[in-house]
């Protein structure tokens, strides 16, 4: 495996203890509060494997919290972000399941504003690294490291193309892209990550494209 940075090798700067267990939870919670995009009024946090069996000693369960609060890995409030978090009125639920999944660090985040909600699978890697492996139903990869474009979509010939033609106008080039589909003809997503932030105006001329139902931007 070849390392672009020393970080990748001892993971981010964070609050502690483990790169794993506290950054890359942290992570997963930020990545599920951008794709929500307000405070959530109820979040419950189902952990599976090693997250289930240590995730009080490690600080998973701060660390995600933080990073639904939109806390960064190193913020000092990680440790009090339970306590913050219920000061903002909001109700969490943490679950241990014993159902065996395809990794020990996986966590299952539901989250709602009692208006709209959505469900964020996610698992930490190592050295802080992430992969958003679920999202409301439709399975995808998503790394939380880049800038990204999530697209839902009416399964229709041509949407898929409508948008990448609108990336290429604005020279954004692509660096990961899939589509997830539950049924043929329904609805699908789009995950595209790209090299740059996308501008504003970009992310409204997709909005006006026929078919698009949502585009959720990631910034870096």
């Amino acid at each position: 495996m070849k390392y672009k940075s020393v970080f990748d090798i001892i993971g981010p700067i964070m609050i502690g203890p483990s790169s794993s267990h506290t950054a890359g939870a942290a992570r997963i919670g930020r990545v599920a509060r951008t794709l929500f995009g307000v405070r959530p009024d109820k979040v419950v946090v189902s952990f599976y494997g090693s997250f289930a069996q240590t995730y009080r000693g490690h600080g998973t369960d701060v660390a995600i919290i933080g990073g639904i609060l939109d806390f960064d890995t190193y913020d000092p409030r990680i440790p009090e972000s339970i306590a913050l978090a219920q000061q903002l009125g909001m109700d969490i639920t943490f679950v241990e399941e014993d159902a065996i999944v395809d990794h020990p660090n996986t966590a299952r985040i539901w989250m709602t504003d009692g208006q709209k909600e959505i469900e964020v699978v996610g698992i930490s890697i190592g050295g802080g690294k992430i992969e958003i492996t679920e999202l409301n139903g439709f399975e995808l990869k998503l790394s939380g490291m880049h800038p990204a474009i999530l697209v839902v979509h009416n399964d229709k010939y041509g949407a898929i193309s409508s948008v990448t033609n609108i990336l290429a106008k604005y020279q954004i080039n692509i660096g990961h892209m899939e589509v997830a589909r539950k049924e043929i003809g329904k609805t699908a997503l789009m995950v595209i990550e790209v090299d740059h932030n996308i501008e504003e105006h970009v992310m409204q001329e997709i909005q006006s494209l026929p078919n698009i139902i949502q585009v959720t931007r990631m910034v870096e």
